[in-house]
This record gives C-alpha cells, sequence and structure tokens, in this order.
C-alpha cells in the first residue's frame, strides 16, 4: 500500500514539473514573440501637401525633422490616399475603399464608419498589442463609432473637436496648457514610455495644419516674408510646429533605447490646402479636386536596422496600411475580410531596396464625392478617377444635372469655375488650374510621372488605355455601389447653395 502511494506522490511530481516545463516554454515563446513585433507609430497630418516638406522641395519650409525622417525611411513616392479627410481615415483604418464603408464626406453622418467594419487596432490586439489613438478621429463620434469603441484602449479626450488650442484635461486628469499639438506629442511620448513592456500600436492624427489656423508665435514669424499671406504663415508655422514635435519624438525614442524596434508611418491626409498657392510640388490640383496634386501623398516608413533608406515608385496607397501591419505583426486577417480588401502588404517593397514587379497591374479608384444627399447616381463621372502605374483617368467636372444647382456640393466649385472664375477654395488667381474642369462626356488621360501638372490630355494618343481604365471604373462603379448606398453613403439633409461661403 505504501508502494502505491509513493507511486502515485511520483506520478503527481513528474505531471506537475510537465506542466510547469511547458508553462515556462508557452511563456518563454509569448515574450520572445511580443520582443520580436516591434511597436508602431502612425503619424497623419491633417491638411498637409505632399510638398509641404524640405526634402520635397518647398522653397521656404524649413522641416529638419521630416528631412530626417526622409533620409531614414523607405519612401513610397507614388503614394495616394483619398481626396478629403474622413474618406481617406477609414480606407486607412479599414484596407477598404471608402465607399465600401459608407463614407463619402466629412460632415454627419456620412463621415461614420461603418459600425460592423474591423480596424488595425481590432486585428493587432489578439497578438498582443496595446492600442492607443490621440488626436483628429473624423469617423463619427457616437456611441459605437468612436476609437473606444472600436479597439483602442487609450483614447485621451480631445475637447472642443480640437478647436480648444492651448488647454485640455486628459482622461487621466491631469490639466495641461500648451500649444495643442505639442500635448497631443507629449501624451504620446508617456504612453509609449508607459508601454515599453508590451508591443504598441499608437495612432497620432494631428489637426494641424486644417483650419482654423493658428500657430504658436515662434513657429509662424519665420515665413511673414513678401508675397506670403498671414493665413499662408500661420499654415506654414502650423508645418512648422508639427516638425519641432516629431524631432522631440524621435529623439524621445533615441534615448529610451526604443528607436531599433519602433516602426514610425509619417503620412498626410490629402492634397495641399492653404499652401497651396505657395508650393505644390509642380503639381496640379489641391483638397477635394480629382487632379493628381488632390490625393498625392508623403508616406515615410522606418524602421531601423530592418529597412533600408530607398525610394519606391511602385503605385501605393492608404489601403495598404493594414494588409502591411498585419503581415508584419501576424495578425491574421479573417478571410470574410480578406475578400474585400482594396489594399495589399508592402512587405516586399520596404524589404527590398532595388525596384521590383509588384501588382504592376494594379488599378486606384478615387471619387471626391461630397455629392448632395440622395444625389449618388447623378454623379458617377463627376470628379472621379482610376490610376495605374503612373497614369491618371479623370473626369474634372460637375455633375451636369439641374437638381444639384439648389444645392451646396463640390459641383458648386465646379461650375463657378467652368464659368470662369479664377480664385476658389485655396486659391487666389489659380482656380483655372487647379480646379480646372476636363472635357465634357469624355475622360482625360495624364502621365502624372511625366506631366504632374496634367498638361498634356493623352486620351486618343493612349486610347486603348483610356478605354480599358474607363471600362474598369464602370464595372468598380457598379460593383460597389449598391453597398455605398445600403451603408448611408447618399443620405443626409438639403444644404443651400446659398449656405456657401469661400474659404480664403
Amino acid at each position: 500500500m505504501e508502494n502505491n502511494k509513493a507511486q502515485k506522490n511520483r506520478l503527481i511530481v513528474r505531471e506537475l514539473s510537465i506542466i510547469l516545463v511547458l508553462t515556462l516554454v508557452v511563456g518563454f515563446s509569448n515574450a520572445e514573440t511580443k520582443s520580436n513585433q516591434p511597436n508602431i507609430i502612425l503619424i497623419l497630418t491633417d491638411d498637409q501637401g505632399y510638398g509641404d516638406c524640405g526634402r520635397h522641395g518647398h522653397p521656404l519650409l524649413k522641416t529638419p525633422n521630416m528631412d530626417r525622417l526622409y533620409d531614414e525611411s523607405v519612401r513610397f513616392d507614388n503614394f495616394y490616399v483619398s481626396p478629403s479627410c474622413s474618406p481617406t481615415r477609414a480606407s486607412l483604418l479599414t484596407g477598404m475603399h471608402e465607399f465600401r464603408n459608407g463614407v463619402t464626406h466629412t460632415i454627419n453622418p456620412r463621415e461614420h464608419l461603418n459600425i460592423d467594419a474591423t480596424i488595425i487596432p481590432q486585428l493587432l490586439k489578439p497578438v498582443g498589442y496595446k492600442t492607443g489613438f490621440i488626436g483628429k478621429w473624423h469617423n463619427g463620434g457616437d456611441k459605437g463609432y468612436s476609437p473606444e469603441d472600436r479597439g483602442f484602449d487609450f483614447v485621451p479626450q480631445v475637447p472642443g473637436n480640437g478647436q480648444d488650442f492651448t488647454k485640455h484635461t486628459f482622461r487621466d486628469g491631469v490639466h495641461r496648457e500648451a500649444f495643442r499639438e505639442d500635448i497631443y506629442f507629449d501624451v504620446a511620448m508617456q504612453y509609449m514610455e508607459e508601454n515599453q513592456g508590451d508591443p504598441f500600436f499608437l495612432y497620432l492624427a494631428t489637426f494641424a495644419p486644417h483650419t482654423p489656423l493658428v500657430a504658436p508665435e515662434e513657429d509662424i514669424a519665420p515665413y511673414r516674408v513678401e508675397g506670403v499671406t498671414e493665413a499662408q504663415a500661420t499654415y506654414l508655422g502650423e508645418i512648422a510646429n508639427i516638425d519641432k514635435n516629431l524631432g522631440k519624438l524621435l529623439n524621445f525614442l533615441e534615448e529610451k533605447e526604443m528607436e531599433e524596434n519602433t516602426i514610425i508611418i509619417f503620412m498626410n491626409d490629402n492634397g495641399v490646402t492653404m499652401g497651396l498657392d505657395v508650393y505644390n510640388a509642380d503639381m496640379r490640383g489641391c483638397k477635394c479636386t480629382i487632379w493628381h496634386g488632390g490625393s498625392r501623398a508623403m508616406s515615410f516608413w522606418r524602421w531601423p536596422e530592418k529597412w533600408l533608406p530607398h525610394t519606391v515608385d511602385n503605385l501605393t496607397a492608404h489601403l495598404d496600411v493594414l494588409p502591411t501591419l498585419c503581415e508584419i505583426t501576424g495578425a491574421d486577417i479573417p478571410k470574410d475580410i480578406q475578400t474585400k480588401l482594396d489594399g495589399f502588404s508592402l512587405v516586399p517593397l520596404l524589404e527590398t531596396a532595388e525596384p521590383m514587379d509588384w501588382h504592376n497591374d494594379r488599378l486606384v479608384f478615387q471619387h471626391v464625392a461630397r455629392w448632395p444627399a440622395g444625389m449618388a447616381l447623378a454623379h458617377k463621372y463627376a470628379m472621379c478617377g482610376v490610376r495605374q502605374g503612373h497614369y491618371l483617368l479623370l473626369r474634372s467636372r460637375h455633375c451636369d444635372t439641374d437638381p444639384c444647382l439648389k444645392q451646396l456640393s463640390q459641383c458648386t466649385f465646379l461650375r463657378k469655375t467652368e464659368a470662369g472664375a479664377t480664385s476658389e477654395t485655396y486659391t487666389d488667381g489659380n482656380a483655372q488650374f487647379h480646379w480646372g474642369v476636363s472635357a465634357k462626356d469624355r475622360w482625360a488621360l495624364y502621365d502624372t510621372k511625366n506631366d504632374p501638372g496634367c498638361t498634356e490630355d493623352l486620351y486618343f494618343d493612349e486610347y486603348e488605355l483610356a478605354l480599358k481604365l474607363g471600362a474598369a471604373y464602370d464595372s468598380w462603379w457598379d460593383e460597389v455601389f449598391p453597398t455605398m448606398i445600403e451603408l448611408g453613403g447618399d443620405v443626409g439633409k438639403f444644404r443651400p447653395v446659398e449656405s456657401y461661403v469661400k474659404n480664403k
């Protein structure tokens, strides 16, 4: 009997030892996985243009820290976002064209990102990521739509929709008085320091340099020069302030020895705004236009010791961020989501400095949208485009329908331009160029690499390509239209055209 008892005890000890070893192995494996997973900081600026940094040739703006990031990054130079704010954010977070999530405007309710959509933090959390969001959301603040309801653990309060520029009380109860973006970056660095033990994903979306234009005097002063208006100087000052804060963040990562295992992604959300007449990198178009400058964006990706700095010329887009981050982190994308993605993983382009074939037949569909409520169908060919390689097929036209005349929409601006207006939103004197109206009843085709100003229409010279891209657009529209309508992309209130106030 004693022998049986001793044998039983030995079995128990052996089983406990096995459990302990397995626990240690699993724990070690999880720790190793976490240590191999990079931190990710995604910085998205609001209304900064592609040309608004030193490395892209700006003649006035000094951006030493953006320039440093450029020099140390993989730079996607043929990279595109949507023509305005909320659509870009919806596509960025889901890897799908904004129409697939019902986002067709920047006003309520058409800026609301489909409540059933799965976004980046929800995919990263199951593989161990802490998730934080700071700044401008603009994809719906109602219950279920806000960032804290969509996978973000840390979401400090942003009072006054970001228009309180100097006083902020965050959810930790600490009251801070400083310029808005200074506070956001300070809180971001505090968050990073507190989460050094786990990989984190931090989405930092600035409000600057969006209107209303406000910046610290020390940042504006260098740009009060001849030929630059006060609004333009303030706009440039806001970007200079972002650059200064970016420098603080880069230094912080270095001091905390977090630099080598932290990915930084730096992007802007649409074409240039108040700086249009100062510099636009030789491009035609601004925010809310379908021209080349309306959606070309800077896209810098830095991961020291992993990616060699180089420039990528392949056609890429904000749609690619989600699948790329999921591949890097090992996060699973459910099959039902995979089939809906419009983006591709950028990992091959990030890891290879040599030019390579990569989805060369890819098409990127664009639409300014912002049509009057109930008029989506009439705007199928109003301010829309297709990109393939460096080609841009577009129609920069109003909808050519009478019912739209009574409501405020993008068509309002194009009708004025067609009638001969020389000044329009963001430009005093260059509306015929930046808001130009293309030929009626046909597409126009441009080679944006050799002709960023879109001055030479290749429609008849490259007729077969134009027909192919036009047919692809028709097929795409027919596919996404029912989903866009179902998810609220055509709802809203009547907005009389008399409510238009030109934004100087």
